[in-house]
């Protein structure tokens, strides 16, 4: 056995076929979960290198493989099997294959010549057509593969066919990634980009190669490498480095545990947190946090340690240990304090409180960094007005950036951005330096949506569909205290905000409107089941209103009138009822739409004037998330089952497939949809129909929210619970 860390140049590089045996599970990595991570670390590395030249680039760790060889005749092509990493070798060669490709479209022939010989065995070495391949994957992917590499250039990937197919996505993806970031500077940047991006992927990436000879037992080897251990985190680390140190610099080591570390042994520092769809330990992220506040500068999870080892080593003339260690202690107090501040729910709440409630609901981590700069303790304090400003221009940029959808993939580069511009700029004006910073910002990743687009993606969103039910509650929060008095720096005359994170969230008109609302003239279903989900149509309520009342008429003594007049302790309410005494219709909806969206603007205001030039740009990608999303994430293993929700079809047990189909008494369908309709005979929400768990009455729907969650992402999840009224139901599905 060998073990080498080899660069994909040396991995691709000699005439070989790396294959996929047959038993291994097909293709499952997708987009949000590894191809846009893989994409960002690599042209994050790339853009240093051009920022940079003369900097060391660090290389970015891929993982590790396991190839064991392979016999063969004298003169035939080398030959390994791919025992284990077979996604991410796979996915290297989509990766270099697309990137080729728009390198060749764009007559960048210098670098491309340099990619070719990664992804292509010569014809010399070749006896049979898939000997050209560097990669042979297993007999299930092998179609799509071989369409999409063997694809003229440029590529039409519809005609490659193979739709849906992961290969053929991840190539797609790829491609137009890379197309996009070698022209983001215009046609004269193009030449030195395309060889500092190929330069990256071939020298600059890092793959651990544990390459077995024909004899030795394979299947050990990968049980040992996978088994089950508990890494330690970077908390860890950091901690060993930290002591270690003091331990030798003749410190008292216990004093300064007790006083300044044993707190991050606690529950709160040890809770998992997740950040994107990974968890990590609070302390972890806190330190990933406070080292970006200090430097300025963007830090991967994976990177903590590694950095705080180079930020000691630049400091070394200014920090002793223990002051370092001090000074760490001292911005965790702080850190906790905004943590705990989020979780205040009721009562006076200061701006920072509710800053740090408001951005928990937007699930952005990547903003402490730039609290933990602002609050930092050895810098002189900011003045209340600007940071108030601060926070108020940071909230409006993120809240903004939310309602119309703007992609948040480049968060962690903005913040780190942001934090290096104010460490050298005026410290004591930060808002005015925050504000001018985003009002500069003209790409896609970082720009600030003014007035106009804003009111026009609210007037057009259907806020109860794409926007998840907390980001949703906290904008009609703000709506309503805004409209007890709570505007800018004004202090209502109640002193009182609405409770939040607690009410909730009701149609005005119901979504089973059919029985009891009936259609304006020249209007159609499909048009009142969008608006229906609008901002206008969707208020705050105490407490649910059972089903009856919440789907029955607007007037009459069970109708929604009385029943909202019955739970009038919200302004909110109490404007709907001035204004439709009479009737709430479709032209009501649309109204209070236009009436939300004004007041949206000026919750969240921008500076007067202000006109964001990519809005015109922009175009919302909606996607779908299938099962084999799931698998890919590590959230259902293949060979799981799944079961019928209902009792009658109890017996009706679906098995999931390592492609992401569910097999139903020997069928494969190809969507929960499908297996689901096919039991119940008649069309049926998969999703919620099949439960994970009978005991927990956990549903794929809920572990494919949990995914959703985990990513940010805006989906096409437009299907309603089933009415769950059937006697025999496993579980009580709930109504809004």
């Amino acid at each position: 056995m060998e073990t080498l860390v080899r660069t994909p140049q040396l991995v691709f590089m000699q005439p070989q076929r790396l294959v996929v045996p047959l038993f291994q599970r097909p293709y499952v990595w997708n987009e949000d979960n590894q191809w846009e991570p893989l994409w960002l670390d690599v042209t994050r590395l790339a853009s240093k290198a051009l920022k940079s030249p003369a900097e060391k680039i660090h290389p970015h760790f891929l993982g590790a493989v396991v190839l064991q060889q392979v016999n063969k005749n004298t003169g035939q092509l080398q030959e390994r099997t791919i025992i284990d990493g077979q996604q991410r070798l796979t996915t290297m060669q989509l990766l270099l294959d697309a990137l080729h490709c728009e390198l060749v479209a764009l007559n960048a022939m210098q670098p491309a010549m340099r990619i070719e010989p990664l992804v292509r065995n010569a014809e010399a070495f070749c006896s049979s057509p898939e000997d050209t391949f560097k990669v042979w994957p297993t007999n299930r992917d092998r179609p799509a593969f071989n369409a999409v590499m063997r694809a003229s250039h440029p590529i039409d990937y519809d005609s490659v066919g193979y739709r849906g197919e992961k290969m053929v996505e991840a190539h797609r993806f790829f491609s137009s990634q890379a197309r996009e970031w070698l022209m983001s500077e215009g046609e004269n940047a193009l030449s030195t980009r395309a060889s500092a991006l190929e330069t990256v992927i071939r020298d600059r990436l890092q793959i651990v190669v544990i390459d077995l000879a024909a004899e030795e037992n394979a299947q050990e080897i990968f049980e040992t490498l996978n088994a089950r251990g508990a890494p330690l985190s970077s908390a860890d680390l950091i901690k060993n480095f930290i002591f270690q140190r003091l331990l030798e610099s003749g410190a008292d080591v216990e004093k300064a545990y007790e006083q300044y570390w044993k707190e991050f042994e606690t529950g709160f520092w040890e809770k998992d947190i997740s950040v994107g769809r990974l968890f990590h330990p609070r302390a972890a992220i806190f330190l990933n946090h406070w080292l970006i506040s200090r430097t300025g500068k963007e830090i991967l999870a994976k990177e903590v340690f590694y950095q705080f080892k180079r930020f000691v080593d630049e400091q070394s003339g200014s920090n002793r240990m223990m002051d370092l260690l001090q000074k760490i202690h001292a911005s965790a107090q702080i850190y906790r304090s905004f943590v705990d501040g989020a979780l205040k729910l009721t009562g006076d709440v200061s701006r920072l409180e509710l800053f740090s409630y408001r951005t928990g609901v937007l699930e952005s981590e990547i903003v402490k960094p730039l609290l933990l700069y602002l609050l930092d303790p050895d810098e002189t304090p900011i003045g209340e007005v600007q940071f108030v400003k601060a926070l108020d221009v940071v909230e409006s940029w993120m809240v903004r950036r939310m309602l119309v959808r703007a992609t948040t993939k480049a968060y962690n580069q903005v913040f780190s951005d942001l934090i290096s511009q104010l460490k050298k700029g005026d410290r004591a004006n930060a808002g005015d330096v925050i504000e001018r910073y985003f009002r500069e910002q003209k790409t896609d990743s970082s720009y600030w949506p003014d007035d106009e687009e804003l009111t026009r993606e609210i007037e057009q969103l259907l806020a109860y569909r794409r926007l998840r039910r907390a980001r949703l509650r906290m904008v009609l929060e703000a709506v309503e205290d805004f409209r007890r008095g709570w505007k800018g720096s004004d202090v209502a005359l109640s002193k009182e905000r609405v409770a939040r994170g607690q009410l909730a969230i009701e149609h005005v008109m119901p979504r089973r409107w059919q029985a009891n609302w009936p259609l304006s003239v020249g209007d159609s279903e499909e048009a009142r089941d969008a608006r229906i989900h609008t901002l206008g149509n969707l208020t705050l309520l105490t407490g649910r209103l059972n089903s009856k009342v919440s789907n029955g008429p607007w007037l009459g003594a069970e109708g929604k009138r009385d029943a909202l007049n019955d739970h009038d302790v919200l302004v909110l309410n109490r404007d709907i009822l001035k204004s439709a005494e009479i009737g709430w219709d479709d032209r009501s909806i649309k109204d209070r739409t236009e009436t939300l969206a004004n007041i949206v603007v000026q919750v969240w205001p921008v500076p007067k004037g202000h006109r964001s030039s990519f809005a015109t740009k922009k175009h919302v990608v909606h996607k779908s998330v299938d099962l084999s999303d799931l698998i890919a994430a590590g959230l259902l293993k293949p060979g799981a089952v799944v079961f019928p929700r209902r009792k009658k079809f109890s017996d009706r047990v679906a098995i999931l497939l390592p492609d992401g189909q569910l097999e139903v008494d020997g069928v494969a369908f190809r969507s929960p949809r499908e297996a689901a309709s096919a039991i119940a005979g008649k069309p049926t929400n998969g999703w919620w129909f099949f439960l994970t768990n009978k005991e927990s009455k956990s549903s794929l729907r809920d572990v494919r929210q949990e995914y959703i969650a985990s990513l940010a992402l805006d989906t096409d999840d437009d299907d309603d619970d089933d009415d769950g009224d059937d006697d025999d139901d496993l579980s009580v599905s709930t109504t809004n």
